[in-house]
């Protein structure tokens, strides 16, 4: 059976750091990729970061592209998402997500899918991120 799990949300200043880890069982590591999604009142979730856990690849989105950090832990099955400058309008629920590596003809490694909700196969409970002073 998959399973995430998404510990070290907090309450933090702006400007502060946090870092969150997923820690994942029942898959192999290695073959899927998992991403950081957020979700604050009102608003849709929205993709943050994506690692593939085979190579080591990473994307962000623009909002958080240079403040948050993505990264992975294999031997441990965990991804951290290390967030530095928090702002306020960072504050949301955080889910971490692993989604199914695709592979185009002649691919002998796996391909990340878009950072989309639709895209992830199989989710955990999200960390509340409150940032405020």
């Amino acid at each position: 059976e998959v399973q995430l799990q998404a510990f070290g949300g907090g309450l933090v200043q702006p400007g502060g750091s946090l870092r969150l880890s997923c820690q994942a069982s029942g898959f192999t590591f290695g073959d899927y990729a998992i991403g950081w999604f957020r979700q604050a009142p009102g608003k849709e979730r929205e993709g943050v970061s994506c690692i593939h856990t085979g190579d080591g690849k990473t994307f962000s989105e623009v909002s958080v592209k240079g403040r948050f950090t993505i990264s992975s832990d294999n031997a441990k099955n965990t991804v951290y998402l290390q967030m530095n400058g928090l702002k306020p309008e960072d504050t949301a629920v955080y889910f971490c997500a692993a989604a199914t590596l695709y592979y185009d003809a002649g691919d002998t490694i796996g391909k990340m899918p878009p950072l989309k909700v639709n895209e992830y196969d199989y989710w955990g409970r999200g960390t509340q991120v409150t940032v405020s002073s």
